[in-house]
């Protein structure tokens, strides 16, 4: 496996542009968060996400940079959804108590502005905590302060497996 990664890391930057070997720093970078134990996952090490957590809040932010963009230079709108689902999801597994975890049931996003700027930022609050389900409500910020999106987010509470599911 290092072998091909080496190849395929190195034909990448015979062959790729500054702005390529910089957006492949940024992923690496990233990645070596998880490896280092700075995030929990990948995703959060390859997207850069900053935590702040509270008994009633959970707040996310990311850079942003043109690995994130779509096609018109904007954050894509599934990268909006998948932190704001984050941002959520976060919190009602924070409330929830030890033995249980919870799993997105269903996630409705409404985007109202562009995503453009320096950086993302979600934040989450609870709107309701039952015994099976929680619903939470997210915002979507960009870096002018400017909403880009609004989401809801139901939850359901699970019994966390010991042996991982498996």
């Amino acid at each position: 496996m290092k072998h091909t990664l080496s190849q395929l890391i190195e034909t990448y930057i015979e062959g790729g542009t500054e702005k390529d070997l910089e957006i492949l720093s940024y992923a690496i970078e990233g990645l070596n968060q998880k490896i280092v134990g700075k995030n929990r996952t990948y995703l959060e090490g390859l997207l850069h996400m900053e935590q702040k957590l509270d008994d009633h809040s959970c707040e996310i932010s990311i850079p942003l940079n043109s690995l994130l963009t779509n096609s018109y230079g904007m954050l894509h709108g599934g990268l909006t959804s998948t932190i704001l689902d984050t941002a959520m999801g976060v919190l009602a597994n924070h409330i929830t108590p030890d033995e249980f975890g919870v799993v997105t049931n269903q996630l409705n996003v409404h985007f109202v502005a562009p995503g453009t700027g320096d950086f993302l930022r979600c934040r989450s609050e609870v709107i309701h905590q039952g015994k099976t389900m929680l619903v939470i409500s997210g915002e979507a910020f960009r870096s002018d302060g400017k909403k880009i999106a609004h989401a809801t987010g139901s939850f359901f509470v699970v019994k966390k497996q010991v042996d991982g599911g498996k």
